[in-house]
């Protein structure tokens, strides 16, 4: 679909909603090599299932279009069989009826490699500051967005006007980003995102815009206010990811969001509510070893205890506290560690510098 694009759908739910699906950083490829040399549990399968179920609500008509926030891929070049595995499930909801628009990400180096599926008339790709203006139900949605660009915070204003988003007088206008806003939190330690050159100051979001439906950060959120507590022009919503893809992720809930906007209420504050709606995620875990062990334990003993009692579906990573010789290496090595745990479970080790004695 071209940039500025109108098209109208006739879509079944209530006259006065209109219900948006947001899922951003799938990053589809991540760990699912096509020719694998070792045979072991794959991640990536993890992020299609997660993949299908965040679509499930557009399948299901449940909502009446799409957007993905971006990071549709874990990097900006991958296989062409991952593309289709990828887009088959859009292409699938755009053949209902709904549209699709998909914002690209920092991993995807701000462009999508889908050429072939460009031309479809209900998916739009956010490949350059745009506008596109459906109508649903006789109401008009404006959706604006430009791809992830770096350095956002002094040219936000200008890629905001390059979209063109005055020319488009619409009953809803939404922001579709893959940028950090101020405000933003991430990790364990609930990091705030607060300056930078890739951090968007709130106050700086058009208050034309109903909602700012985001990607880029991990942690599902909505912001409703500034840094200084003020209602911010527009409030922004992360979906966040549809799996941990770092332990600093371990303890957070993946999910995709539906928001409602209605043209009933007072301009400005349209978004009647946004849900996030919890996907499943394996376990991941960090296991500090000690090592030598003060009980005398060894290396391989220590590690089948540890292992036995965690849940054999766990995503796991291994720290050794201290030195570690030539004969642990060996106990430690990718292969051995694979043969200590289940099938079902991914292992790795956050390997120290090797001992000299």
């Amino acid at each position: 679909m071209s940039s500025g694009a109108n098209f109208t759908l006739a879509t079944p739910g209530q006259p006065s909603q209109i219900r948006v699906l947001l899922v951003a950083d799938t990053h589809l490829g991540f760990d699912l090599p096509l020719h694998p040399r070792v045979k072991r549990r794959r991640r990536g399968e993890d992020f299609f299932a997660n993949y299908e179920r965040a679509l499930a609500p557009a399948y299901d008509g449940e909502v009446d279009l799409v957007v993905h926030g971006g990071d549709l891929f874990y990097r900006s070049r991958v296989p062409a069989s991952i593309v289709e595995m990828a887009m088959a499930p859009l292409v699938r909801i755009a053949e209902l009826g709904l549209p699709v628009f998909i914002v690209p990400g920092n991993h995807e180096r701000s462009r999508i490699p889908l050429h072939l599926w460009s031309a479809h008339p209900n998916i739009c790709i956010f490949d350059a500051p745009s506008t596109f203006s459906i109508t649903i139900r006789g109401v008009t949605v404006g959706l604006s967005g430009f791809p992830f660009t770096r350095n956002i915070r002094e040219v936000f204003d200008a890629r905001i006007e390059e979209t063109r988003h005055r020319d488009h007088h619409t009953d809803i206008k939404l922001l579709c980003l893959h940028q950090t806003v101020e405000g933003a939190q991430v990790g364990p330690s609930d990091y705030t995102f607060r300056w930078g050159s890739d951090v968007i100051r709130g106050s700086d979001i058009p208050v034309e815009f109903d909602a700012v439906l985001c990607g880029h950060i991990h942690r599902a959120q909505m912001l409703p206010r500034d840094l200084s507590s003020r209602l911010l022009p527009a409030p922004v919503i992360y979906a966040g990811s549809i799996e941990r893809t770092s332990f600093a992720e371990r303890d957070e809930i993946k999910s995709y969001s539906i928001c409602r906007f209605s043209t009933s209420l007072d301009r400005g504050r349209r978004l009647v509510d946004a849900s996030f709606v919890a996907l499943p995620a394996r376990p991941m875990i960090h296991l500090d070893i000690e090592h030598p062990d003060p009980t005398g334990w060894s290396l391989t003993e220590q590690l089948e205890q540890h292992i036995r009692r965690l849940d054999p579906d766990a995503v796991v990573r291994i720290q050794i506290n201290g030195p570690v010789s030539q004969r642990d290496e060996k106990v430690l090595s990718a292969a051995n560690l694979r043969r200590l745990a289940p099938d079902t479970m991914n292992v790795s080790l956050a390997r120290p510098r090797p001992s000299q004695h």
